[in-house]
């Protein structure tokens, strides 16, 4: 798998945008940092998949996440070459696969635009949207104490949050080491792609730790940990009753409304200790 000099770095993660405000003092004119957000093809021997709107960085990691997460390929052996192709409109990441994986993508492909925090991406039938996916085993234990201070440690990974206050993260908490790895985008799903990408490409196993997100949990993320066998995912908001269901079956222990003060449990309660 190999990584030409890519040009996409050279684009902004954020822009300065005009703008009014507004409050019981009047209207005051200013200039406000905004969140960059840019299509990204995936892009497998020359066929597009999908195409996701996403932040500008770590699109490496975020192909290979989403590749993997969503059933495209197996893992990077699956991978011959990659590379980034940045177009006026926005930019391409290319796969080039073994012969074999590229002949069975090829029969399931297709173009369709993704709208940011969709999570649906590049399938082809509900079946394909509510997928069965293999039980996680993994006996990763968590103290509830780390839980607590896990949302307040996201935050110190979160330098595009602090400028715009609209992006997502997606974090990977070791137990007694706190967080190792983060990555941020103006999309959820794109988050958790990216870090599940850049866990894959570090050779840390998902097993070994839980995921940490900065948003609601929706049914898609429960199950990309669960393709990665990732145990536990805490989020600072509720999940959805779908969630929880597809964690229920999946065996992952599912954290919801975590904050300095406490959390929720709803699913396998028994990997918190403490």
């Amino acid at each position: 798998m190999t990584r030409p000099a890519s040009r996409n770095e050279l684009r902004p993660l954020s822009e300065l945008v005009s703008q009014s405000s507004w409050t019981s003092a009047g209207r005051s004119e200013g200039r406000r940092e905004l969140v960059a957000e840019t299509p990204v093809a995936i892009v497998f021997n020359g066929y597009t998949v999908a195409v996701m709107m996403a932040s500008p960085s770590d699109l490496e990691d975020f192909a290979l996440g989403f590749a993997m997460s969503e059933g495209f390929i197996a893992g990077p052996d699956d991978i011959e070459e990659f590379e980034e192709v940045t177009h006026a409109k926005g930019i391409e990441a290319r796969f080039w696969l073994r012969a074999d994986r590229a002949a069975e993508i090829a029969e399931r492909r297709r173009a369709m635009m993704g709208p940011v925090g969709c999570g649906l991406c590049g399938i082809d039938s509900l079946e394909q949207a509510l997928r069965e996916v293999a039980p996680v085993t993994a006996s990763l234990f968590l103290p509830a104490q780390e839980i607590v201070r896990a949302s307040a440690l996201l935050q110190s990974f979160q330098p595009l949050q602090d400028r715009t206050r609209s992006a997502h993260a997606a974090g990977f908490l070791l137990p007694g080491d706190g967080i190792v790895m983060a990555r941020e985008d103006v999309g959820r799903h794109n988050a958790l792609d990216k870090l599940l990408g850049a866990l894959t490409r570090a050779g840390i196993n998902p097993a070994s730790g839980a995921v940490l997100m900065t948003s609601r949990v929706s049914v898609e993320l429960v199950q990309k940990c669960a393709v990665f066998g990732c145990p536990i995912l805490i989020a600072v908001s509720r999940p959805t009753s779908l969630a929880v269901d597809t964690a229920q079956r999946t065996g992952i222990t599912l954290v919801g409304f975590c904050r300095p003060d406490g959390f929720e449990t709803y699913t396998a309660a028994d990997r918190i200790v403490g």
